[in-house]
């Protein structure tokens, strides 16, 4: 029975809904769900390119109202985002195998080794934040330089492609608060909110690889 139990402490939290080993169907439903939507930002990306090669002469002159390196600086807060939205990931599973999932630290504010999903979830947010107010400030600017929607075939893919991929950042947003609203009204946080938060995690993360595909297609490959 001793084995038993150490056994079963040392799963992860991602894993505790599970039976025999067997994956938890909300994580299995999500990665299904997250395939499909990659499939729609391909069909985004395989649109982009065709206009692109049609309109090279376009491409050439609008790519230049782009401010590459505040784009850089504004990728790198969301890819950053992503390392502290998994750290709360291992928070959970730290505390999971200790005997059930913490939400909170344990020590001061200041000793983030002791932080636990919460804080790295609320960091997380903020930096998400931090990129949607840096894309609609970059928005803001390419409007004044006369760059819209309906300005030209490149304003048209360009916002498109970046505008619903910062719906799905809207989205994910959203995700944390309602992940983090739980954590303050339940009176113990369950293993299957934990996988409530990693199945956010998941999202996440597709968000962050997806951003990066399209920062090196509009903003590298000019």
């Amino acid at each position: 029975m001793a084995l038993v139990a150490t056994a079963t402490a040392a799963i992860p939290a991602s894993r505790l809904r599970g039976q025999h080993g067997r994956p938890d169907m909300v994580s299995v439903g999500t990665i299904i769900w997250l395939s499909s939507e990659l499939m729609f930002f391909a069909a985004l990306f395989a649109a982009y390119f065709t206009i692109r090669a049609a309109e090279v002469d376009l491409w050439a002159t609008d790519t230049q109202h782009l401010n590459v390196p505040f784009a850089l600086g504004n990728t790198t807060i969301l890819v950053l985002s992503s390392v502290t939205c998994q750290m709360g990931v291992f928070a959970i599973e730290r505390s999971a195998a200790k005997g059930g999932p913490r939400v909170a630290r344990v020590g001061k504010i200041h000793q983030v080794g002791l932080w636990g999903m919460r804080e790295w979830f609320i960091l997380t947010y903020v930096m998400g934040a931090i990129f949607m107010a840096g894309q609609a400030l970059e928005y803001t600017e390419l409007v004044h330089a006369g760059l819209t929607m309906q300005s030209s075939a490149y304003g048209s893919m360009f916002y498109l492609t970046t505008g619903f991929h910062g719906l799905h950042v809207t989205g994910g947003l959203i995700a944390f608060l309602l992940v983090l609203g739980r954590t303050y009204i339940a009176k113990r946080f369950t293993h299957e909110q934990a996988v409530s938060a990693i199945v956010v995690s998941y999202y996440w993360h597709f968000v962050d690889v997806v951003w990066i595909g399209l920062f090196a297609t509009i903003y590298l490959i000019m």
